[in-house]
């Protein structure tokens, strides 16, 4: 698979996130639905964190602005939700920027530029722009599915963009009849 397929892919998770923010008031995007605290805010702020620090500081090109929450000695999880003096626009604006530093790394390294990351053990640490790109889109994607999630509980909105998503069924009456269906099989099994 070629750079610019890898980069493509990793293109559409980080639009596909972005997009669960779309038409939604603050307090939608920002508060938990989940036991486990995560937000949709909270995980573009997570995905942009590690995006600068895979295809930043792991290749020598560290992204030039402070992220505090990803600091020795920050709150645990700091990177996992939006403070409340966080704004949507700081935290989209910010995750575009560090796309864009992101993408000049790409641009610059060949696939088999060697890298270090160096949060990960040291047998494992050493790596390539291509094992980082791949590690960037399961990163990524990993988040959009929780996001996914996160974004159908709000508002019933559905898929990886607004125009496709992706699944079998197109109206109301079709997925709750799919999901009766699963309950009927679920009580049955049980």
């Amino acid at each position: 698979m070629s750079k610019s397929d890898l980069q493509m892919y990793l293109q559409r998770g980080r639009d596909s996130l972005l997009w669960k923010l779309e038409g939604l008031g603050e307090y939608d995007i920002r508060r938990p639905l989940v036991p486990t605290g995560t937000s949709l805010l909270g995980l573009v702020k997570h995905v942009a964190s590690v995006e600068a620090g895979y295809l930043g500081a792991t290749f020598g090109r560290p992204f030039p602005e402070p992220l505090p929450w990803m600091d020795e000695g920050a709150e645990h999880n700091a990177d996992m939700y939006a403070a409340a003096d966080e704004s949507r626009d700081y935290l989209t604006g910010l995750y575009r920027r560090i796309q864009a530093h992101s993408d000049a790394t790409i641009a610059a390294l060949d696939l088999d530029a060697p890298g270090r990351v160096p949060w990960w053990e040291p047998a494992k640490a050493d790596v390539t722009l291509h094992r980082v790109l791949i590690h960037m889109i399961a990163e990524t994607d990993r988040h959009c599915g929780h996001a996914d999630i996160i974004r159908e509980i709000i508002d019933g909105a559905i898929g990886w963009r607004p125009d496709a998503n992706s699944l079998a069924f197109a109206t109301p009456e079709e997925f709750q009849a799919f999901h009766d269906k699963i309950e009927r099989a679920a009580r049955a099994a049980s």
